[in-house]
């Protein structure tokens, strides 16, 4: 890899990290006997401490959702870190001077690692100087900005809140003095080059210092206070600079991440104030972008902490004033949603506050009721653009169903697609529900059903019977190739090993197949399994039975054909009971668990689907017992599948 960190180097880093001292930092410990420590997990929800720290052999472990490691696994997982990343860090605390490989990339990791360690220095002098200043008697204007939206002292020490002078050379005299370069300090973006002379970039404002997922300062938001400031837009930030990205950049996420974690929640505000007023108001999940617009690397960060792959791991919720600017905020949120699987809510405010104003009006109890009030995004945004149509006449609502339809067709949940395309029709008063649904279908680009009992995808190219003949053909509907490749191969190894399949399959209902024949397969295996006796088992080799009912082989598979609903079900048994299974003989056992545990989990996760677009259906705060019910229901499937996925990787 180009710029690798040298392997005796990391080995050090991981000696001189006393693990108990980096997990100290997060989690409060205590003696746990025998030389071990232990404390309440920060991985999950417990009341009786289960996470445990040895130092002497430098792991930790937790007993209760079995998660463990080194000392940098650790900062990984609770800082959503990459490795190296986790090992420059380490290495900046325990003082460590890291080395990497003897190359060219090598060098240019070096360099630029030297790089961004002066500038991370340069912007934690400049936070603390003007943290410093917001005390002076220049601060005057900036502390009343802060009283009249409700933040005191300790609230603007929690969030470094600060204050730059008017002087323009305050910050530009004190960096000079602690020995950077007046380079440097433009390289860094908190000083500008004038005509003359350099000049403080940021000065009369209050200032907000930006944090990346490590924790340092890499920027500054800045707040215009004075009427004569020559500069008239409201807010300044750092321009970019090598470590200030501001699409890879949000505010708060250094105080929100691990809540964000735990809680499986993201809540995007619009500013600096809104961030503060929702962490006091304890919603500490609470970020926001950087003067831009929510994006795709903004998306990326929130994934990395919800862990949101392609499976639900929690919700994001956009908080967006009630008039026209947060419609069409709403909208643009919309236009992205297909970055998250996450559920995406929004939170209106009909009055038009903010998270700052509302607090302020009505304290902190409203801003907690702002976020439980939030409804699913793709409701609000497409009852937004219909709202702009007069849907008693004809006319407005041919325009609306040909505005909407195609916003609808943007949902990558295909469940929750044909859900909406449902609603819609009926929002619009659509006589024909069929038809929308049928539009929406087309718009999103989805295929068009298969006729029943028609061939498809990856059974039909093995199984397929020529038209000619009388036997009617394998039914698969509409299904995808890789969800016909796992039920087949289930199938067959129940077939050619029904010891060691058939266990496994008693905890798998029928509708965890998705095409019929299978699904048939499947019940005529489940019936001739659960009318055979343990009388009834042939032996292989040392006479252990090789399978359920009257045996494996001949015998076995006759009796399936015996008990199979029709011809085409008995053809499909035919060719899975000869198709080879294409593992090593010592590996069958394995292989059947993991294919029959991936079956299993598909199963979850089609129940999560179905699940998910009932949460979306429900009002949280109107019928908040089904929706509270139906999110406990949606973790517990989740966690099952999360369970069953890692069973059926760890075998392949």
């Amino acid at each position: 890899m180009a710029g690798r960190i040298r392997d005796e180097d990391i080995a050090l880093v991981r000696e001189r990290a006393r693990i108990d001292e980096v997990v100290g930092e997060y989690v409060s410990l205590r003696s746990a006997g025998g030389g071990s420590l232990k404390g309440l997990c920060p991985f999950h929800d417990e009341k009786t401490p289960s996470f445990h720290v040895t130092p002497a052999r430098g792991f930790w472990h937790c007993f209760g959702c079995q998660r463990g490691g080194d000392v940098i696994s650790f900062v990984q997982e609770v800082d959503h870190l990459g490795f190296a990343e986790v090992v420059e860090r380490l290495a900046d605390k325990v003082g460590v001077a890291l080395r990497y490989e003897e190359t060219r990339a090598g060098a240019a990791v070096g360099r630029h690692r030297e790089q961004r360690s002066r500038l991370v220095e340069a912007h934690r002098e400049a936070a603390r100087f003007y943290a410093e200043r917001l005390g002076g008697e220049d601060a005057v204007a900036g502390r009343r900005f802060l009283a009249e939206r409700g933040f005191d002292r300790d609230a603007a020490e929690r969030f470094g809140v600060g204050y730059a002078p008017r002087d323009g050379e305050a910050l530009l005299r004190l960096l000079r003095a602690r020995g950077f370069t007046d380079e440097e300090a433009m390289l860094a973006g908190l000083v500008a080059q004038g005509r003359a002379a350099p000049y403080d970039r940021f000065r009369g404002r209050l200032v907000w210092p930006v944090r990346d997922l490590m924790g340092d300062v890499v920027g500054f938001g800045a707040r215009r206070l004075h009427d004569d400031d020559r500069v008239e837009a409201k807010y300044l930030n750092t321009p970019e600079t090598p470590i200030y990205k501001k699409s890879h950049l949000l505010y708060g996420v250094d105080l929100a991440k691990r809540d964000i974690a735990r809680r499986c929640q993201a809540v995007v505000v619009e500013g600096y104030t809104d961030v503060m007023a929702c962490h006091l108001a304890g919603v500490t999940t609470a970020v926001a972008t950087c003067g831009t617009a929510f994006g795709d690397e903004h998306a990326k960060v929130l994934r990395r902490l919800l862990m949101d792959q392609d499976e639900y791991r929690g919700e994001v919720v956009f908080t967006f004033d009630g008039d026209a600017a947060g419609r069409k905020a709403a909208l643009r949120a919309f236009e992205g949603d297909q970055r998250f699987v996450a559920q995406t809510y929004v939170a209106v405010e009909p009055d038009g506050l903010d998270p700052c104003e509302l607090r302020q009006r009505h304290g902190d109890p409203a801003v907690r009721e702002l976020v439980a009030r939030r409804k699913p995004l793709f409701a609000f945004a497409i009852r937004s653009m219909l709202d702009e149509h007069d849907l008693e006449a004809p006319e407005g609502r041919t325009r609306a169903l040909e505005r909407t339809i195609p916003l609808v067709a943007k949902i990558r949940d295909t469940a929750l697609r044909d859900e909406y395309a449902r609603r819609l029709a009926g929002w619009v008063g659509a006589p024909d529900e069929l038809a929308v649904v049928q539009r929406v279908r087309a718009a999103s680009g989805a295929h068009p059903r298969r006729p029943q009992g028609r061939a498809s995808g990856a059974g039909a190219a093995a199984g397929a019977v020529p038209e000619q003949q009388s036997l009617p053909l394998p039914s698969h509907g509409n299904v995808d190739p890789q969800t016909l490749a796992v039920e087949r191969e289930v199938l067959k190894v129940a077939l050619q090993h029904p010891a060691l399949a058939e266990p496994l399959l008693r905890r798998i209902d029928g509708e965890a197949f998705r095409s019929p024949s299978y699904r048939a397969l499947h019940e005529a295996l489940t019936k001739v399994s659960t009318t055979s006796t343990a009388g009834d088992h042939d032996t292989a080799g040392g006479g252990t039975p090789a399978g359920p009912g009257p045996g494996y082989g001949p015998a076995w598979v006759e009796a399936v054909l015996d008990a199979a609903a029709d011809d085409g079900v008995r053809q499909v048994a035919r060719e899975l009971s000869v198709e080879p299974v294409q593992v090593a003989a010592d590996s069958v056992a394995r292989y059947t668990e993991s294919v029959v545990l991936r079956l299993h989990e598909m199963w979850v996760s089609r129940r999560l689907v179905a699940v998910k677009a009932r949460l979306q259906r429900t009002d949280p705060e109107a019928q908040s017992g089904a929706y509270n019910r139906l999110f406990g229901e949606l973790i517990a499937l989740e966690q099952q599948r999360r369970q069953l996925r890692e069973q059926a990787v760890g075998g392949l």
